[in-house]
């Protein structure tokens, strides 16, 4: 079975290793096993653990939450309500970033269009000897 040191991990997932050690500060790693002198050993397991992690965190979820859902998958099976339910939270509040996002993106295309127009009107060479 494949392992990785920490700097190995940290460069697969795209994070710091300071990011990786403030996550096991934090209670976010209990699954990564350690050698008798204290090294972390991430297996691949760990890694795909580690990306649903960085998912919940960019849907803004906070640590103290990401922590409970760690917890949740720790007891086993009996919390699979509540990680469902939490997934069905994160989903629901992923679409509303995504509508507010969808939005924002048709302001921004208007003000592109808005400006192009403006621009081939005045003519560029105009605008140039303005500066």
């Amino acid at each position: 079975m494949k392992t990785y040191s920490i700097s190995e991990a940290a460069s697969k997932l795209n994070l710091t290793v300071y990011t990786l050690r403030y996550y096991d500060k934090e209670g976010l790693m209990p699954f990564v096993e350690r050698k008798p002198n204290g090294t972390r050993v991430f297996k691949e397991t760990d890694i795909e653990a580690l990306k649903v992690i960085e998912c919940l965190k960019s849907t803004g979820m906070a640590i103290k939450e990401i922590k409970t859902f760690i917890d949740w998958c720790s007891e086993g099976d009996s919390t699979l309500q509540e990680r469902y339910d939490m997934f069905l939270e994160r989903k629901a509040t992923v679409q509303a970033q995504l509508n507010e996002l969808e939005e924002a993106m048709k302001l921004i295309e208007q003000k592109c269009s808005y400006y192009e127009a403006a621009l081939n009107a005045v003519g560029t060479e105009n605008i140039h000897k303005r500066k």
